[in-house]
């Protein structure tokens, strides 16, 4: 039996143990490692165990091999709409809860939505599809998890837009890799299969570099091998588990304040916790004073909070560290996750004092602090 029958079988077990949706991603380091082809080769596979499996949206990127897969699956038709002068084609999000077939397939789960439509981006409309008891099998590229943006930035130098919460990769039942090393990637790029020829060169002097796609590869069997160790800890629980809760404290500062929500995202995520983004609003942060551009980075880096999944709290208090400690204490907090503050900025909120003080406080009552670079 060949990995890509096992794991239709596998699948296929899970939708039959429940009425509601079940959420399987592919998962790759990048574009070319073959997801969509996997995920078209599994519905086959459904399709001849009687299951009623249909395309909600696929992109084949004129890949011969892929779009040859297509072919005697059923389609739900694509929505058009008239955006900037163009006429382009959305999945049609309504079409598949009414037409409600067994299984859907998703591509490009990080794809953002055209203007006018109900959702912002796709991973919005296949929660939409499971909340209405569709199975979705789905698929995206390590680049585009929320918490890893970052990472993936100083890997390839590229800032990607288009970016799934975390919270996403948590939902699903299945998370499987598409692994191939960096000589079959780079082959089947130089051959064609990837990209049409004009752009092969760029690519290559680019994002697929091998030192790229080494780094990419290493985040993708991570990722998927912890997806792995959560089900297990949830799922295998001991007499002695105590739950974490992570407490992101943040302050007005763009920059620190989105790396600390983004760490304690990974963190999160890893330990399957509960979160929360503290702030403490000081009296001269009031919004009549605070200025413009800081009250809008407040307000984005809440926005990026809470589509990772964390609970966003704003205390105003005027000494930030008894704020903190009162937070912690009141709500059972286990882990408290900070930036790595400068020495006048320790001075200034806590005073030396009460660096020590604040530490000792947390030690008693057994609550971990990471300082995040």
């Amino acid at each position: 039996m060949n990995s890509s029958k096992k794991e239709a079988d596998h699948f296929l077990e899970l939708i039959q143990k429940s009425r509601k949706g079940k959420f399987k991603i592919y998962i790759g380091m990048s574009a070319g490692v073959g997801k969509t082809f996997r995920m078209l080769q599994e519905a086959h596979t459904l399709l001849r165990n009687g299951i009623d499996v249909k395309i909600g949206y696929i992109e084949t990127h004129d890949r011969e091999e892929t779009q040859a897969l297509v072919e005697g699956i059923p389609k739900i038709p694509r929505r058009s709409s008239f955006y900037k002068g163009k006429n382009l084609d959305e999945m049609d999000l309504q079409a598949i809860i009414n037409i409600h077939p067994d299984v859907v397939l998703v591509d490009e789960l990080a794809h953002s939505n055209i203007e006018g439509s109900k959702n912002k981006k796709r991973w919005q409309d296949v929660l939409e599809i499971l909340n209405n008891g569709i199975n979705v099998i789905s698929a995206m590229n390590i680049q585009h998890i929320e918490s890893l943006n970052e990472d993936v930035r100083k890997i390839t130098g590229i800032e990607v837009k288009e970016r799934v919460p975390d919270k996403i990769l948590a939902l699903a039942d299945e998370v499987v890799n598409i692994d191939l090393t960096t000589d079959e990637l780079l082959t089947r790029l130089k051959e064609g299969k990837i990209y049409k020829k004009e752009k092969i060169q760029t690519a290559l002097h680019h994002f697929f570099q091998s030192k790229h796609i080494l780094q990419l590869r290493e985040l993708a069997l991570k990722e998927v091998a912890t997806h792995v160790e959560r089900k297990v800890e949830t799922e295998v629980k001991t007499e002695n588990f105590k739950p974490i809760q992570f407490l992101a404290c943040i302050s007005s500062n763009e920059k620190t304040a989105r790396n600390i929500i983004r760490k304690t995202a990974r963190l999160a995520s890893y330990y399957n916790s509960p979160w929360t983004v503290l702030y403490i609003q000081k009296s001269a942060e009031n919004p009549e004073k605070i200025a413009l551009n800081k009250q809008r980075y407040l307000i984005n880096n809440f926005n990026l909070a809470h589509e990772l999944g964390a609970k966003v709290v704003r205390l105003k208090e005027n000494s930030i560290h008894k704020g903190i400690l009162d937070y912690v204490i009141k709500h059972n907090m286990t882990t408290v996750c900070i930036g790595k503050p400068h020495a006048h900025f320790l001075q200034r909120i806590f005073g030396y004092s009460w660096i020590y003080t604040f530490m000792n406080r947390l030690n008693e009552r057994q609550i971990d602090i990471i300082i995040l670079s």
